[in-house]
């Protein structure tokens, strides 16, 4: 896996963007989702601490033991989002292998979602009942909702996205954005969310793709509103995380990466979703950033 991450400042005044900062990382990990070897931008030694460590909780414990102390930067986003990429990472070979699922099943890495492999009640797509599970049960993995999906780039905004490598292959790519801006005593926030994949017919396929917009009191860093608009889907019971994502509303912000996991746990929540509202938590330290 790699990752690569940046804050951009775009002038009001017209002027060139800015760019202030700068994160990546290079992951090797196992077909259970282990860190074998990594390599970060800028690098820290203190990295090599979380080889060994499987993507999910106990990665997310590891890094807030082992590197807390830079947590707002791009390089910690990266790495707070291995854990979500890294698990819908297998997604993209069923784009390219008639039977992908079959030998999902077959090898170690039907073991790394949910619970060891139980997804009942994971989140609110896999409440138990829904169209996720097929009739013995079992999680559906063969008919899940997806979408074409066209170039993140925008030529008309060149320097909109860091520059990202063509994608050929089964290969797959989460890509987020948090953009935020001050106005009438709020910072108001537009952040994006996907997860897509190269096909083989040379476009690209989305299984997850949410908008968020949120609205933030700049006094006290408190979340005072919030819509989270579900985009692309795998299942029809997936879209209702998105009406209880509103119980965030009057929490702090900068404490968003725990009570998100408290509020949105289970049933509640999406994975996804509650990947794109716990980035939220850096809106305070990049708010700092704007003149």
């Amino acid at each position: 896996m790699t990752g690569r991450a940046r804050d951009l400042l775009t002038p009001a005044d017209g002027q060139k963007p800015r760019e202030l900062a700068v994160g990546g990382f290079r992951i090797m990990a196992s077909a259970r989702r282990e860190i074998m070897s990594i390599e970060t931008s800028p690098g820290d030694p203190r990295a090599k601490e979380l080889i060994g460590v499987r993507a999910g909780g106990a990665s997310r414990r590891a890094l807030a033991e082992t590197l807390g102390d830079i947590e707002g930067s791009p390089l910690f986003q990266l790495l707070d989002d291995f854990a979500g990429a890294s698990l819908v990472a297998g997604w993209i070979w069923s784009r390219w292998i008639e039977d992908w699922f079959s030998r999902t099943n077959r090898s170690a890495a039907s073991s790394t979602a949910g619970r060891n492999g139980v997804m009942d009640n994971i989140c609110t797509g896999f409440a138990a009942g829904a169209s996720s599970f097929l009739p013995d049960g079992s999680p559906d993995n063969i008919n899940q909702s997806n979408a074409e999906v066209g170039p993140l780039e925008n030529p008309d905004d060149a320097v909109g996205w860091h520059i990202m490598p063509h994608q050929s292959g089964p290969q797959k790519r989460r890509a987020r954005r948090i953009d935020l801006w001050r106005e009438g005593g709020l910072i108001k926030v537009d952040a994006g969310f996907q997860d897509a994949g190269s096909t083989p017919n040379g476009g690209r396929t989305a299984v997850h793709e949410y908008q968020v917009y949120a609205e933030i009191d700049e006094a006290s860093m408190t979340l005072s509103a919030l819509q989270a608009l579900p985009l692309i889907l795998p299942y029809r019971e997936c879209p209702g995380a998105s009406v209880k994502a509103s119980r965030l509303v009057g929490q702090p912000v900068a404490g968003l990466r725990q009570s998100v996991l408290d509020e949105l746990a289970g049933t509640n929540g999406c994975t996804h979703l509650n990947d794109v509202l716990r980035g939220l938590a850096d809106v305070p330290l990049l708010s700092k950033l704007l003149p």
